[in-house]
């Protein structure tokens, strides 16, 4: 039995939460009451101290990690502690530490959310879902590859928090044919830890999949003085990708493999519940336009200079607009909105930006990567893909490239590392946040699924966080090379 959230229920374990609540608040007490801890010292002599701001956001940082694993109270519940925490304590004021809360990158989940909301009640979403159905057969293991499939490749052309918010409502009209109700199975973990990983996985390809990847490169040409073009990344990014997708595959055909081999009749059902859909209607033409607009100005971002200014949650929340304007919501599909979800990349947000602006987020990356300044420069690269992967699912990916970067960057030429190779392999491990639902959108949008636990979806992660490692490894070491890329200083 489980609660609303995924947890189990009251007379189940109470003890472990309120175990795991009381560590929190504990690790929370000993960092910030602690004595001021040495400063961080990087390559060329500079200092980097720990203010008390510092120090207190890596309590809350601390605090919220175990709240958010062990789900000692509701997710989006963790996050208002966070801005809580930051007031009460003066690491950073009210209204800096709340504003947060509404940043673009919220209110781009937000818009996500409700392109999906609209496929879901246009039924949209079932005929794609059925006409996917058709076309991958009845094997289980063929449904998981359909689905990772569509959505690595989507993720090519638009954000991946909108396309989890896109494919999340087409994953419950596949699982609603599994014939296992609402309760979770090893399929449905499978099929939506999946889909957030995949979506991962796809976005590093393009610029156009997230906005981490513009990020990198600013800095990189800002600090090396080269550029790198949309070309050069997906050239470089795409076997990598796709790799990912294909090894997560495997991944979840062994660890949830589906209790069915089968769904018999799986594809005769589909046709016949495509053809009762009946013709296309007004309002599956309409949403399905409105967001192919919105997707297609988002993706012409990169390419055409006056539209380079438009934010692109701007451009995404016009999507929500149209959708009530035209009638294909109404009021009451705000009610359908999961709160939860948008309150949890809230906190996420917030603890992101108070290690940024109080510097604790640089003192932890500075302390990390001087530890490999006189080491192998294969155990360099991975030393800093590591650390932002770990990052990253704690902040923004945005916030874990700015901080190692830079760092990384200034140490390379001491190792004989080309900064192309640091640039990479950074953005492999950003793009990919397996062990937290606060590291990317897709994974939050997976556990409105109620199919795992914030404690299961970290335990998968473990060994999966180990395999992008291995990739990484086996890029640094053969595969780019072998495809052109500087790899050391000679």
């Amino acid at each position: 039995m489980t609660n609303d959230f995924g947890a189990p229920d009251k007379g189940n374990f109470v003890w472990k939460r309120f175990l795991f609540l009381f560590i929190g608040i504990i690790l929370f007490v000993i960092v910030y009451y602690a004595p001021p801890w040495a400063d961080a010292v990087d390559p060329m002599g500079e200092h980097f101290p720990l203010t008390r701001q510092g120090k207190g956001a890596v309590a809350i940082f601390l605090l919220a990690g175990t709240w958010w694993v062990f789900e000692v109270v509701p997710i989006g519940i963790t996050s208002l502690a966070i801005g809580v925490l930051q007031a009460l304590f003066l690491i950073r004021t009210a209204k800096v530490a709340f504003n947060d809360f509404m940043d673009p990158s919220v209110m781009f989940i937000f818009a996500s959310i409700v392109i999906g909301l609209a496929f879901t009640k246009t039924g949209l979403t079932k005929r794609l879902a059925y006409k996917m159905l058709v076309i991958v057969g009845e094997k289980t293991s063929m449904i998981y590859l359909g689905c990772f499939v569509v959505t690595a490749a989507l993720t090519h052309i638009m954000a991946h928090t909108a396309v989890a918010a896109t494919i999340y409502p087409l994953l419950l009209a596949v699982y609603s044919l599994y014939d296992e109700g609402d309760k979770p199975t090893k399929f449905g973990k499978g099929l939506f830890i999946g889909m957030a990983y995949v979506a991962g996985a796809g976005s590093i390809v393009t610029l156009l999949g997230a906005a981490r990847g513009a990020v990198a490169i600013g800095f990189f040409n800002d600090i090396v003085g080269k550029n790198i073009t949309f070309f050069q990344l997906s050239y470089y990014m795409f076997p990598i990708g796709w790799l990912m997708t294909f090894l997560l595959w495997g991944f979840f055909m062994i660890f949830c493999k589906p209790e069915k081999k089968v769904i018999p009749g799986l594809r005769e059902k589909a046709k016949v519940l495509n053809s009762e859909l009946g013709p296309i209607s007004r309002n599956e033409i309409v949403a399905a336009t409105i967001v192919f607009a919105c997707i297609l100005v988002m993706s012409l971002r990169s390419f055409i200079p006056i539209l380079k200014p438009i934010n692109k949650t701007a451009i995404i929340l016009i999507s929500t607009i149209l959708f009530f304007i035209v009638g294909v919501l109404d009021l009451d599909d705000l009610e359908d909105i999961p709160w939860n979800i948008i309150l949890l990349f809230a906190g996420a947000m917030s603890i992101g930006f108070c290690l940024w602006d109080t510097g604790a987020a640089r003192w932890l990356a500075v302390n990390w990567l001087v530890m490999f300044e006189k080491s192998n420069w294969f155990v360099f690269v991975l030393g800093i893909a590591f650390f932002v992967m770990i990052m990253t699912n704690f902040i923004m990916n945005v916030a874990a490239i700015a901080i190692s970067l830079p760092v990384a960057l200034v140490i390379a030429p001491y190792l004989g590392v080309a900064p192309e190779l640091i640039l990479f392999a950074s953005l492999v491990t950003a793009g990919m946040p397996f062990l937290l639902l606060v590291g990317a959108a897709p994974n939050a949008i997976a556990y409105d699924s109620k199919m795992f636990t914030t404690g299961e979806f970290f335990l998968y992660g473990i060994p999966a966080s180990i395999i992008l490692m291995l990739v990484v490894g086996f890029a640094a070491l053969v595969l780019w090379p072998l495809m052109g890329m500087p790899v050391t200083l000679h």
